[in-house]
């Protein structure tokens, strides 16, 4: 069992949790993910660790409250214990290769704080685009600027920085600095598969994570099988970061509304026996 230690509301339905757990904290490298599971017969959650501190032994895991069992997790205090297990996942690439963009859009900027740190750290030129609906959906950003070297930020309704979308930022980019040596994106699929079709006729190499499609973590549900690149394969075993030019975004989005109704149900039952839930998650 790992403990909570600190709980933080960083936007609306976005919490920032601060867990002990020395042996993730020592082997986690950038792009890998955790298993959080809050009770004996509840779901699994595949969250991707947003930083890790061997020193102090603690991982961070930003969470966004949108079904039951997110915002199950979301009435958890410091102090309470739930099961974490990992690191699992394939870690990112990390080589210095000169400029890297790396674009995030809503609860995928969580997972990019580590890749762009890495980056930076391999000597990379570090170029940071944030995206979300509105200003307060565009999360961590004092985190991502101090791991980057420059940090554009756009919005759909324009409450902070540029209006429009991250494509954008990019095209803008592109266009004064030239293609970078690589970009890597993670947000929702729509939003990576848009990134990956502005980058391909440019062929800039593009990196997309796939971990919001997980469910088991392990590889043995098959709930993440999406081709790439004309082979199946699993997100959460073979990933969760692949080439975004040979993803099939298509089946992708077909397999991410599986279980919408399902999900939708357990939502609503959750919110019905935690009224004092509904008001503040969007019920």
């Amino acid at each position: 069992m790992a403990r909570i230690l600190k709980v933080d509301e960083i936007a609306p339905d976005f919490k920032r949790y601060l867990i002990e757990a020395p042996v993730i904290s020592t082997r986690h490298k950038a792009g890998q993910f955790v298993i959080v599971l809050l009770s004996e017969l509840g779901e699994r959650i595949p969250l991707t660790i947003a930083a890790s501190d061997a020193l102090h032994g603690t991982i961070t895991l930003v969470v966004q409250e949108v079904g039951k069992t997110t915002m199950e997790m979301g009435c958890l205090r410091p102090g309470d214990s739930l099961r974490v297990v990992g690191p699992l996942g394939k870690p990112t690439h990390i080589e210095k290769l000169g400029t890297c963009v790396c674009i995030g859009g809503g609860c995928g900027i969580a997972p990019l704080l580590p890749i762009a740190r890495a980056n930076r750290d391999a000597g990379n030129f570090v170029v940071s685009i944030l995206g979300g609906r509105t200003k307060e959906l565009v999360i961590l950003q004092p985190e991502i600027e101090a791991v980057s070297d420059e940090v554009y930020l756009t919005t759909d309704d324009g409450s902070l920085g540029s209006k429009g979308l991250v494509t954008h930022a990019l095209e803008k980019y592109v266009e004064i600095s030239g293609p970078p040596d690589q970009v890597v994106a993670i947000g929702p699929a729509v939003m990576m598969r848009a990134v990956a079709d502005q980058t391909r006729p440019l062929g800039i190499p593009t990196v997309v994570s796939l971990n919001t499609i997980m469910i088991d973590g392990t590889g043995m549900c098959g709930g993440c099988r999406v081709p790439v690149g004309g082979e199946s394969k699993f997100v959460c075993v073979d990933g969760p970061e692949f080439d975004g030019h040979e993803v099939d975004f298509d089946m992708l989005v077909k397999r991410q509304r599986i279980y919408l109704a399902q999900e939708e149900i357990a939502r609503r039952r959750f919110l019905e026996q935690h009224e004092c839930r509904a008001a503040t998650v969007g019920g």
